[in-house]
């Protein structure tokens, strides 16, 4: 497939990304789950390539499937996209942090479809240590908005230079946020060949709060990133083909509702049912 001119590869030279030797792709096929196998198929893009597309202010949307049915979606795409490669690792880890107020205001925004709401959350990007606070704000037009700085490690609480910070990206007192809900993911990002585009594939999902957890097992989220200019994606129109449909998937709201009974839920119940029948396979 022809590449557009709006992002291109490295040249072969240029790459850090050594081919594998024959026997390295041995042993791989020997040891590894086949998402780390179709995974190693896919064309690489390095995290400095990816910055241009950042997209930062976007379009999402959300997708919840098997595993299976994500397997089936990756090697229907390969030839459209790249997989960023994180020094030579395509399955990449993160670790959140989610703040909210005692009354969990940010989480009833959402639970309660207010057009315009926020979360604030502490991540970091395990496998290379960096670390960010940040702000996702959700528009009344449907737009998503990321705002983030960068931290020494992740935020476990706020503290002055924090606030001072959320003072300019988050309209409420920051100094009533407290850590609420801890969750961990494995990610693979997808970047597309033909316009700006990007999906984010997230398995492994894990929540801790409350002094409880819960793991989410043959769960994959989707979530497709595309500037209003795309025209297509080839990720959406798989998912149309295998009629998986479009569903928003929040994490902070599951993790929320799935470890406090306090909480209002009703109207996630059907998601996570949802969620339940495909952790159990049926």
């Amino acid at each position: 497939m022809t590449t557009t001119p709006w992002l291109k590869p490295r040249k072969p030279q240029e790459t850090l990304l050594q081919p594998r030797t024959r026997l390295q792709s041995l042993a791989l096929w020997q040891v590894a789950d086949p998402l780390t196998i179709l995974a190693e198929t896919f064309d690489p893009i390095s995290l400095a390539q990816m910055d241009a597309v950042a997209l930062l202010n976007r379009t999402d949307t959300k997708y919840m499937l098997t595993h299976t049915q994500l397997l089936t979606a990756l090697a229907a795409v390969q030839s459209d996209y790249w997989m960023l490669a994180v020094n030579g690792q395509r399955l990449n880890h993160y670790r959140t942090l989610y703040f909210d107020t005692p009354n969990f205001d940010l989480y009833g925004m959402h639970v309660n479809e207010r057009s315009n709401r926020y979360k604030v959350r502490s991540r970091e990007y395990a496998d290379t240590h960096l670390a960010f606070l940040e702000v996702k704000h959700k528009t009344p037009k449907g737009r998503t908005i990321k705002d983030r700085v960068h931290t020494q490690n992740l935020v476990l609480g706020m503290d002055l230079a924090s606030e001072t910070w959320l003072e300019d990206v988050f309209p409420y007192d920051s100094r009533a946020l407290e850590p609420k809900l801890w969750n961990s993911f494995t990610r693979l990002t997808l970047v597309g060949k033909r316009c700006p585009e990007r999906v984010t594939l997230d398995v492994d999902l894990s929540f801790q709060a409350n002094g409880q957890s819960v793991q989410l097992d043959q769960l994959a989220v989707a979530e497709v990133k595309m500037d209003v200019c795309s025209p297509v994606s080839p990720f959406r129109e798989q998912m149309h083909t295998q009629h998986i449909p479009v569903d928003g998937f929040s994490k902070y709201c599951i993790g929320i509702a799935m470890l406090y009974d306090q909480v209002k839920k009703n109207s996630l119940k059907p998601k996570l049912h949802k969620i339940q029948k495909i952790t159990k396979g049926s």
